[in-house]
């Protein structure tokens, strides 16, 4: 059943309509389905594609997905990538097929685009207190007995707002729950103490709303953070899981969730989720990395834990950004058409990789050009030679931050090497 929703809600994905909604498509698709367009496997350069257009290598996206899958079945871990990532149902459904146990989500809009579309494992990873969230989520418990849901709890208040908004909704399930621990002082959410993690365990077992499941965390938040840090950090959430599996938190439990990972430590999470002791049932050792699927040129790229690791693998950064020279006002400064409307900057600004010739198509390095700064539809390019651009060109950027950059498009063309429009990616933000 779960597999025939998400087939059918990809197949109203392909018969989406392409008209003036979608930046960059070609005007002479309007009234195509996405599937037609992709059917005809155009030309990203020669085929009406407008620039800015933001692309994805489906090669890159190809290789990604294996690495991760294969990297998770290494080292025993679970996988629910994190969906904020890039809200595409079209990546959840591969990284599916490549293994993941569900998808992560951070807030109730993206778990009702998820149910729409048939995820059946889902796991909030933030605390989920919201009324009409919570009278929903019941709902769908109810109606669904195969769906299975996992958020955080950090707080008394927020087990009260839990309790009573399931209560009122006549909840027929408990919600499974784990206990956040934060990564330290300074860090974002999550019980700061031990102790406090044990008070909210006592409080949980006090309401038949909610069920204990496990404890989690996000190590990408431990201040400072250095691998000793963040090790030491992780081995104080496995403990945490011991001493609450030793006190019967988790009796008649299949299995006892422990989640961490985010893009930029999974090599730590890994290595200390392989020292969990044994427990009375067995450990969902749970990572939760969103960014891998399409990587960057940016942050991703330096922080990457595969830096760390080269022996086994390496991600592809699978963004570029076409934009073109539409201005050349000195032989020092080139304005292209894509700005904060297009590009993530958040982190970065876009680094100048590719141009390609406005006059015969040919490609050329990107020398001597730099991105200095970007407006709301221009991005500042500064030049060393009067001869490095013309107005016309195009100009391939990298972007920094995923995060930021699906969001920025609701249909991405998922483009091969050679330039051929495979498919277009559909984003829900």
């Amino acid at each position: 059943m779960a597999g025939e929703r998400l087939a059918q809600g990809l197949k109203e994905l392909a018969d989406e309509r392409v008209d003036h909604r979608f930046k960059a498509l070609p005007p002479d698709a309007e009234g195509r389905t996405v599937g037609e367009l992709a059917a005809e496997r155009r030309n990203l350069f020669r085929d009406g594609f407008t620039t800015p257009v933001l692309t994805l290598s489906a090669e890159s996206v190809t290789h990604n997905l294996a690495l991760m899958e294969t990297y998770a079945v290494r080292h025993g871990l679970a996988f629910a990538p994190h969906g904020k990532t890039c809200m595409a149902p079209q990546l959840f459904a591969r990284q599916l097929e490549h293994g993941a146990w569900g998808i992560t989500a951070a807030v109730p809009h993206q778990v009702r685009v998820y149910r729409h579309y048939g995820i059946q494992r889902i796991f909030l990873a933030n605390e989920l207190v919201d009324a009409a969230a919570l009278r929903w989520l019941a709902g769908e418990l109810t109606a669904d007995p195969g769906f299975r849901f996992v958020c955080y709890v950090d707080s008394l208040r927020g087990i009260e707002l839990m309790d009573t908004a399931l209560r009122e909704a006549g909840a027929t399930r408990p919600v499974d729950v784990v206990v956040e621990l934060g990564a330290g002082e300074g860090a974002r959410t999550g019980v700061r103490t031990e102790t406090e993690c044990l008070e909210l365990a006592d409080a949980i077992a006090g309401v038949d709303t909610l069920r204990l499941v496990g404890v989690a965390g996000y190590e990408g938040e431990v201040p400072g953070a250095t691998p000793e840090r963040v090790t030491a950090w992780l081995r104080r959430l496995v403990a945490l899981a011991a001493e609450f599996d030793r006190a019967g938190r988790f009796a008649d439990l299949d299995q006892i969730v422990i989640s961490a990972g985010g893009s930029a430590w999974f090599d730590a999470v890994a290595e200390v989720f392989a020292e969990i002791p044994e427990l009375t049932a067995p450990p969902l050792k749970l990572l939760r990395s969103g960014a891998y699927v399409s990587h960057d040129d940016g942050h991703y790229r330096k922080v990457t834990p595969f830096n760390r690791i080269p022996e086994e693998g390496a991600l592809q950064p699978a963004f570029r950004l076409w934009a073109q020279v539409v201005s050349r006002p000195t032989p020092e400064q080139a304005f292209l058409n894509a700005g904060k409307r297009d590009a993530a900057y958040d982190l970065h600004l876009p680094q100048a990789q590719v141009v390609r010739s406005g006059r015969d198509g040919t490609l050329r390095p990107a020398d001597g050009l730099t991105v200095t700064g970007l407006s709301d539809q221009h991005a500042w390019v500064r030049t060393e030679r009067a001869g490095d651009l013309e107005v016309g060109d195009w100009v391939g950027l990298g972007l920094s931050h995923p995060c930021t950059s699906f969001d920025k498009w609701q249909l991405i063309p998922l483009v091969e090497q050679d330039g051929t429009v495979t498919d277009c990616i559909r984003t829900f933000f």
